[in-house]
């Protein structure tokens, strides 16, 4: 535990700078969030062409890893991947991985990935949106993204009919037309400092 949380404080400044370098630069932000092995770094790598580490355990991304995706008319983002969240963190645990999601305070867009193929995604999903309650980025623009569509033909389009998400496959890059539309279209179109539009029925929704 003492070496996981060395490795945040060591990484924690380099992140600050990073996110100093960006606002600079005017580029959006993307954070891509989820359950732990819904598919964060492989869609990260699919999108961006890029080969960032994808492993089934836990905290296997725990220095959040940037890339640039370029849209047309020279538009471009930075896209982020996180550290993947789990059901009742051990306690000793909660403080370390919570630091590690501080560049979710920066975003202008979050991409909630959820296992299609998986039967406890809606319960994952669940997991992922009190954590993001937690940490105070409730009205953060979100996509809903179902993926491993290669896995979850049926499951897949129909949560994303059902919650107005869209299904993927980071694998096979099926859907990826429409999700990069709907990033560009929450991003450009309706401007990136927005309220989030209706939320899905397995989000918990803030009153008051």
């Amino acid at each position: 535990i003492t070496h996981l949380e060395d490795r945040i404080d060591r990484l924690s400044s380099d992140r600050a700078t990073r996110r100093r370098q960006r606002n600079r630069a005017g580029v959006p932000v993307v954070s891509i969030v989820g359950y732990t092995n819904a598919g964060k770094s492989t869609l990260l790598n699919s999108l961006t062409d890029s080969d960032v580490r994808a492993e089934n355990k836990l905290f296997a991304t725990l220095d959040p890893t940037s890339r640039r995706l370029r849209f047309p008319r020279d538009r471009e983002v930075i896209i982020t991947d996180t550290v993947g969240f789990i059901r009742d963190l051990p306690r000793d645990l909660v403080t370390a991985f919570r630091a590690t999601l501080e560049e979710l305070e920066e975003a202008d867009l979050l991409l909630h990935v959820v296992d299609a193929s998986d039967p406890r995604n809606e319960e994952q999903a669940k997991a992922v949106e009190d954590v993001l309650e937690t940490l105070d980025v409730e009205r953060t623009p979100r996509i809903v993204v179902y993926n491993k569509l290669d896995l979850a033909s049926e499951t897949a389009p129909h949560l994303a009919h059902r919650t107005g998400g869209v299904a993927v496959s980071a694998t096979t890059r099926e859907g990826f037309d429409d999700l990069l539309a709907r990033v560009e279209d929450v991003l450009w179109k309706k401007g990136k400092v927005q309220a989030p539009g209706a939320v899905p029925e397995f989000l918990p929704t803030r009153h008051g």
